[in-house]
């Protein structure tokens, strides 16, 4: 338990320290190293095998943990040193750490070993755990990013027509293999969901223990489908406030429960796809994939945006002359190139997450997109008359005329780039696309050529008959 621990932090574990620990491993000291183990917690301890520097001393402190602490410090440290842990490990070893897990980490975990390894640990829980082998190969069976990939076996439901007496019973039965006990299921006899009643209300209940339990159950309760993509899920339970969420089988039979700690997972994975999408890119591109594979991927967006930014080529070429007139010009376009392509994709992002997180609606595109030109004015005013100002004192002649044009540039440009970022996501969408995908590189290329456009064509025009 946690609360045996001493409260030595992981901040504490540096570099000294993990020269001591390695040290002692090279000596063999293994009482030594298990009495310091005994004292911290098993994520301190996943740090520190996260950061041996070598692989095998990393295994060897792995090696003298006993399998419930194994199992939780696996689940923690870097996929990189899991997968040379899990190389080394024995099949059985495997299996003995994977049974302390629960159901839907000790999936995760076996989902990453490769085939043969897999099946030895599936044929070793087979012989010594029916129950964990055909829970496993269950959750092993849906798609990793849908609500039965994402759920537990583990959950607490009860009979409709049981006393509050009986029901307390069999959750005390079944409490023990449940991590998080926040509500307990309530279902027929064929286990068909028929309502659910949170832990508070349960113990307030206790009062009457004859009390019968679809005579206090909530029966407007909310579940999702195995197949429900976990996105979706994620936006379920920040909708609705819930800290946990039972799955359902198309009878609407309970097959499992979700966690808002799997949701957390979710939400963090789902926010790093779609940045690394926003850059062209995967988020788990260097973990992976090879260097010809990573770019494979990138070529391609990488060489439409060149192409979109040789347009820029031209605009600059056709406008030789005022440049060469005005060398100044040509130290201002990649500023105003720059601030621009970065305010259409802040402007993007935040689209982007409101659609995933559903506080966007498609249907009313002109809220937005209304919210974010009022935005952009403010930023395009701040910016513009800042930039002016830096173009006057910069100048050597035509100092209000080369002010205005920098200035009015600069507005123009940012607010042309915040209607594009705004509006470019939420068009992908109900196109069919992605728009993480979609919004990134285009957008900053666009911008790039439209900014350049703007300050070209607002200079000549000013400073033509001036120069």
């Amino acid at each position: 338990m946690a609360s045996d621990k001493k409260n030595k932090s992981v901040l504490e574990v540096d570099s000294e320290f993990l020269d001591d620990i390695s040290g002692l491993i090279h000596e063999r000291s293994d009482a030594a190293l298990k009495n310091i183990i005994a004292d911290l917690y098993d994520f301190d301890i996943a740090v520190i095998v996260d950061n041996l520097k070598e692989d095998d001393d990393a295994f060897y402190l792995f090696s003298l943990l006993n399998d419930e602490t194994a199992a939780e410090v696996l689940l923690e440290i870097s996929e990189d040193r899991r997968e040379f842990i899990t190389e080394q490990l024995g099949g059985q070893k495997l299996s003995d750490i994977v049974s302390e897990m629960y159901s839907d980490d000790a999936t995760d975990i076996v989902a990453e070993l490769d085939t043969d390894k897999k099946e030895e640990v599936l044929e070793n829980l087979d012989r010594h755990d029916r129950e964990d082998y055909h829970e496993v190969k269950e959750l092993l069976s849906y798609d990793e990013n849908t609500a039965g990939g994402i759920m537990g076996k583990e959950y607490v439901a009860v009979h409709e027509n049981k006393t509050v007496s009986e029901a307390i019973r069999e959750i005390q039965e079944k409490a023990e293999d449940v991590d998080q006990l926040y509500n307990i299921w309530v279902v027929d006899d064929v286990n068909r969901l028929k309502g659910i009643i949170s832990l508070k209300r349960f113990i307030i209940a206790l009062k009457n223990p004859d009390l019968i339990i679809k005579e206090i159950m909530n029966q407007d309760v909310i579940s999702v489908g195995a197949e429900t993509d976990q996105e979706e899920v994620a936006k379920i339970f920040q909708s609705y406030d819930l800290v946990s969420l039972p799955v359902v089988d198309s009878e609407n039979r309970v097959i499992g429960k979700i966690n808002i700690d799997d949701i957390v997972d979710v939400i963090e994975e789902e926010y790093s796809e779609n940045v690394a999408r926003m850059a062209g890119t995967d988020a788990e591109e260097l973990e992976k994939k090879s260097p010809f594979q990573i770019a494979k991927m990138r070529l391609p967006w990488l060489l439409i945006t060149l192409f979109i930014e040789l347009i820029a080529v031209f605009v600059i070429k056709s406008h030789n002359e005022i440049i060469e007139k005005v060398i100044l010009l040509a130290a201002f376009m990649p500023i105003i190139s720059a601030i621009s392509g970065n305010t259409g994709l802040q402007s993007a992002a935040i689209v982007v997450r409101a659609i995933d997180t559903g506080n966007v609606n498609i249907s009313r595109w002109w809220e937005p997109l209304l919210r974010q030109f009022k935005t952009n004015l403010l930023i395009g005013s701040a910016v513009g008359i800042t930039i002016g100002v830096v173009g006057y004192l910069l100048s050597d002649a035509d100092k209000f005329l080369f002010s205005v044009s920098v200035a009015s540039s600069m507005f123009i440009s940012i607010n042309i780039a915040g209607f594009v970022g705004t509006m470019f996501p939420m068009l992908s969408k109900k196109l069919g696309f992605d728009p993480a995908i979609t919004s990134g590189p285009f957008e900053t290329a666009f911008q790039d050529v439209i900014g350049i456009s703007i300050f070209m064509a607002i200079s000549t025009y000013l400073l033509t008959h001036s120069v």
